[in-house]
């Protein structure tokens, strides 16, 4: 089952839901020193539980662009697949794409997409539309 971003009824998938925790995990791991939420309560608490509100969306992007400036700072090989169980790893293991050269830009969406510049962008069409942006499956 694929999950991704609805904003009205527009959709921006990003893949097997395992991926999408992992990007959020990876976040949380690297870059919150006092946990989930702590610095990027937007993005890991409300998104990642479903829902983000319009009024939030501003905050959100900035966020976004703290996360991939300081994600730069981190090898692929620094990935967390699951923060609950940070010895797993991906499916893929370490075969990655020589593109890939931190963690900035490792996470790539089931169609082949950056899945920051993804979120990016859905979160960007919340603003235009004046909408929700929400996590969902289909």
């Amino acid at each position: 089952m694929a999950v991704g971003f609805k904003v009205k009824y527009y959709w921006y998938q990003v893949g097997h839901g395992d991926f999408l925790h992992s990007f959020f995990s990876t976040v949380s791991y690297h870059l919150e020193e006092h946990g989930w939420g702590s610095k990027y309560p937007h993005l890991l608490n409300e998104l990642y539980q479903g829902k983000l509100e319009t009024k939030n969306i501003e905050a959100a992007l900035e966020e976004l662009k703290d996360i991939k400036e300081r994600l730069k700072e981190y090898s692929p090989s620094q990935v967390i697949w699951d923060i609950e169980d940070i010895n797993k790893r991906p499916p893929w293991g370490d075969n990655i794409s020589d593109e890939i050269t931190d963690l900035s830009n490792y996470f790539v969406t089931s169609d082949g997409e950056d899945f920051i510049n993804l979120l990016k962008s859905a979160l960007e069409k919340g603003l235009k539309t004046k909408s929700e942006v929400l996590i969902d499956s289909i």
